[in-house]
This record gives C-alpha cells, structure tokens and sequence, in this order.
C-alpha cells in the first residue's frame, strides 16, 4: 500500500499520469494472486520458516530497486517483485494460526495474524505520505527496505520451525473450488475488496479536490484513518469468529455509505475528515472477517482457502486500482466514489440473501 499516498509526486518526478503510476498498486497485486497458490503448490514440503525467510529477502531487494528506480519502467518491474514476495507471504502467513497456537485460540490468533493485515493495509499509507512528504518519495522505499530487513530478522529470532507433513497439491484446489460458501466468500472478496480500492487508491486526490484539504494534512489524516482501521480489525475480529455473515454485513454497509457520504457532504475539510474515519473503521475489519467466513466455510483445508482468498483479494486489489485509474482520467473522481457504493452494494445483497 506503500504508493497510495505517494501517487501524485512519483507521477510528476517520472513523467507519468497519475492513473499510469497507479500501476504500481494493480499490477503487484494482480502478480500475488497469481503467485499465492503456485508458492503454496512450489512449496511442497519445505519449511515454511524457511520459504517465509527468503521470501521477505526478496522483498528487501525489491523495494531497494523501486528507491534506485530511475523510470516508471523500472519502478513497475520492481513492483513485480513486490507482488511475488506479497503473495507467498500472505498465502502461507494466513493459515499459521492453527499450527501456532492451542485448538481454542485459534480465533484470536487469526485476528492477530489478519490485524497485521489491516495495520499494513491502513498504515501503510499514511506512514508513507508522512516519509515521502518530509524526506521525498524515495526515501520511503527504503523505510520499507529496512523494515522488510527487521522483520527477516525477527523472523529468524522468534519463529519456529514449521514443517509440513504433506504437501498441497493442485487437485485440492479444484476441489475446494466447489464449495459454495467458500464461492460465495470469494465473490464478497472480491466485490468487497475492489468497490475500496476503486476509490481509496486515489484518496490523495479525493482529500484535496473532493473535500478541499490542504496537501500538507494528508499524511496526518492518513495516519488517523489507519488507527480507525486497526481498532475495526479488532473490533471484527472477535464478532467474525462467533458470527461472520452478520461482522460481514455490517462492513460491506459501512463501505456502502462512506462513498455516498464523500458525495452528499464530503465537499468540507470538516465532513471529509469524518467520513474517513468511518471509511477506516470499516475496511479494518474486512481482511479478518473475510477470512472467518473462508475458515468456516471449509475447515479442513485452511491453507488452501488462505491461498484462494488470498488470491482474490489481489485480485480485487488490482481490479479496484486499474478501474479507479481509467475513471479518474477519463470522468473524474466523482465516478470513482458511485463504482465503489455500487460494489459494496452488490456485496451487500449477497450477504444479505445468504443463510445463516
């Protein structure tokens, strides 16, 4: 998510429109949904402290070539790279609750493990603003390399073995792919996931053209969007584990009304700033109680359901981000915000109709 909030300034040192830099979100995270369930089939029976370390390796690299990228050429093949190490990590990191810790704790694990998510999803931004806007829009990328160099070495320190007894094979996926509440969980990923990013994805041009913000608050208002995000991760996450079809429904109408209040009343600092921190509130919860309804739905294979979720949320990543480029250099923002209320609808509905 590091690039959201740095959109506007990479576009202008590199020469590129502000949709052509928004690539740098779509195009990694089209790449991890690819590579989430070919690492968990590559995989075999490695360890998977072991993949996880060289995997988060490789995402040091990765970001040391987008701070060295001397075009938007270059920045994208480096993003490639991103989207590989994103979507292993996450794809095996998902599913470690149960190896982790005791049968009944699982649940809060996997709302610690998927609270990591929604802090990444929701800090990521702001810190990055905050970096880029005090030190240039490089310097954040190398934040990011020594944080990817800290976590390899906590990674080494505290992790421990994680050995597999058998291996996924890819039957397992056709098979899991049957199951209609793990179909229906996707869908609602997807419908969830890309109705954000359509919109969040270009946040920094919505804060100052919507809501008429002045460009030096954005890092700050980020920021306070990112804490609202991580208290809905674990406000979600104890509800998602008793009750997932009712935590989903109240996030996806939470995702509904934030883009039809930017357009009703956010066009003053004072309303624009309120309906981001309901917009944070409500997508913090959606990566843990998105995966509370994949772990329910099918139980016996979490690893597989955490590759295929996985998948369909960089999915919908890439999906929100490149659409959310077109409509905004060719209608305006405004489009943007009624693409996003009318996905979170759709995911609305099918919530709605599902059964308990």
């Amino acid at each position: 998510m590091l690039p959201v909030g740095l959109l506007t300034p990479i576009a202008e040192d590199l020469g590129a429109s502000t949709g052509t830099a928004g690539l740098m979100i779509s195009l990694p995270a089209l790449l991890a949904a690819l590579f989430a369930p070919l690492v968990v089939i590559a995989a075999g029976g490695i360890d998977r402290r072991r993949i996880l370390c060289a995997l988060l390796g490789l995402l040091l690299a990765a970001n040391l070539a987008s701070a060295l990228a001397p075009g938007i050429g270059w920045l994208l093949a480096a993003r490639v790279l991103v989207g590989f190490c994103m979507g292993g990590i996450w794809a095996i990191a998902g599913g470690l609750a149960a190896r982790l810790v005791p049968a009944q704790r699982i649940g809060l694990a996997t709302s610690i493990i998927f609270g990591g998510v929604a802090a990444a999803s929701v800090l990521g931004v702001p810190l990055g603003a905050l970096i880029g806007d005090a030190l240039g829009w490089r310097s954040a990328f190398v934040a990011m390399a020594l944080f990817s160099a800290a976590v390899m070495l906590l990674h080494l320190r505290v992790v421990p073995a994680l050995p597999v007894s058998t291996s996924v094979r890819p039957q397992q996926f056709v098979q899991q792919l049957g199951h209609r509440g793990l179909q229906r969980g996707l869908w609602l990923t997807l419908l969830l996931v890309a109705g954000h990013f359509v919109a969040f994805t270009y946040v920094r041009p919505l804060l100052t053209s919507v809501s008429s913000m002045d460009a030096s608050w954005i890092g700050a208002l980020l920021f306070a969007y990112g804490l609202a995000g991580i208290a809905g991760n674990f406000i979600a996450g104890p509800l998602a584990a008793r009750h997932p079809r009712g935590t989903l429904l109240a996030i996806a109408s939470g995702l509904l009304l934030t883009p039809l209040l930017f357009l009703w009343v956010g066009s003053t600092p004072s309303a624009g700033i309120a309906v981001l921190l309901l917009w944070g509130l409500a997508y913090g919860g959606v990566s843990v109680g998105l995966m509370s309804w994949m772990m329910r739905a099918v139980p016996q294979a979490v690893e597989v359901a955490t590759a295929l979720y996985v998948g369909v949320f960089n999915i919908g990543i890439a999906m929100g981000a490149w659409s959310g480029g077109r409509l905004l250099d060719g209608v305006g923002l405004h489009a943007n915000l009624w693409a996003a209320a009318g996905l979170a609808m759709v995911a609305t509905l099918v919530i709605a109709t599902t059964r308990r």
